[in-house]
């Protein structure tokens, strides 16, 4: 399926190569105003061709409003909008029908669908349906920013640079905002030199090079979530894991708390001037599921991205024999910096659809 969410849903449309893109967004609340100047820089941080760090593709990712919005307002029926593909070179990718690129899912979409699959550019399985993606959550940031619920994201980790890991008891606001103006957004400023020299060193060599984020969501009320299937965790991971790349996800202090014992994971309450707290955060803002008040915390790993100009061995399902593939074309050294904005969309999605769930109740 290509629809996600239980009380909003987003439905995303297209191939990478294709007449358009889009997403129909369903079950937005009525009366909600968006301010689209917003969404558009949200999306073009997301947008490809603006540096060396990322693929010669251009694409403006300008969308069309084709439904659910009138009068400056949200009509409460489906906003569909729709993005016109444009600077493609199919041609690259005419020996893609039955030569498969290593990493991709060129074989495992080819054997799925009977080889009826759009194979260019990657088709429905390519990154660029991400930007559907980053439009919903654009919207979606919006409506939550008015409950005081904020999102904010940045690379901890691209090769072996690292930033500093986020507060696990929160940040100011205005630095996960400051965080959306950076080509390459970290918390310390000094590794964003370095990461670009990892990037910059792989694409000299024909090759490309993966990372981490981290993600923290602020403001989220305590009691939010369902335990076992619909917790906090399994939607969001469920949604995290429909980002092309993502291999990895934790939360709180995620897999480090294999080698601790209870006394230190725990995170002991207490009250501040009413309001329950906790004095660590080593779960990341959540318990049996459900939301506990504190700040959200997660972190995603990225692979690097498949696509590369070294020779590398692979099959031709024409002839069903082993061949070496050289790939062409116009490809990103790294993604994780254009999948920022990705996860935070992603989670904006997520947690708007529980928010308003728990709200209905």
């Amino acid at each position: 399926m290509n629809t996600f969410g239980n009380n909003i849903t987003v439905t995303i449309f297209g191939e990478s190569h294709g007449t358009a893109i889009g997403a129909v967004l369903d079950g937005l609340p009525a009366g909600e105003t968006i301010d689209w100047d917003a969404v558009r820089l949200e999306m073009a941080r997301r947008a490809p061709g603006k540096n060396p760090l990322s693929t010669a593709r251009s694409e403006k990712d300008a969308f069309t409003i084709d439904s659910g919005y009138f009068q400056e307002h949200t009509t409460g029926t489906p906003l569909c909008m729709r993005i016109v593909n444009g600077d493609h070179h199919s041609k690259d990718y005419d020996q893609l029908r039955h030569i498969m690129r290593p990493g991709h899912a060129d074989y495992s979409g080819k054997i799925r669908y009977g080889g009826y699959n759009d194979y260019r550019g990657g088709g429905h399985f390519s990154g660029r349906l991400t930007a559907p993606l980053v439009f919903a959550g654009a919207v979606a940031s919006q409506i939550l920013a008015r409950h005081g619920i904020y999102i904010g994201s940045h690379i901890l980790q691209i090769g072996n640079v690292k930033d500093r890991m986020f507060s696990p008891l929160g940040e100011e606001t205005t630095a996960l905002q400051q965080l959306k103006t950076q080509t390459l957004p970290v918390l310390d400023t000094n590794q964003a030199a370095a990461m670009e020299r990892e990037i910059l060193t792989a694409k000299q060599q024909q090759d490309s090079i993966g990372g981490s984020i981290e993600c923290i969501i602020q403001g989220m009320p305590a009691g939010v979530g369902e335990p076992f299937f619909d917790s906090i965790e399994s939607q969001l991971s469920h949604m995290m894991f429909s980002i092309p790349a993502v291999k990895g996800v934790e939360f709180g202090d995620g897999f480090a708390l294999a080698a601790m014992r209870a006394s230190q994971a725990n995170d002991a309450f207490y009250y501040e001037q009413g309001q329950v707290k906790t004095k660590t955060n080593h779960n990341g803002g959540i318990n049996g599921g459900i939301t506990n008040g504190m700040p959200i915390l997660f972190r995603l790993a990225i692979k690097p991205t498949p696509s590369i100009s070294q020779p590398q061995e692979t099959i031709d399902t024409d002839t069903q024999k082993n061949c070496m593939l050289e790939i062409t074309g116009r490809h990103d050294p790294c993604i994780v910096q254009r999948a920022v904005p990705v996860v935070e969309a992603a989670a904006a999605w997520t947690i708007l659809d529980m928010y308003l769930g728990a709200k209905r109740m």
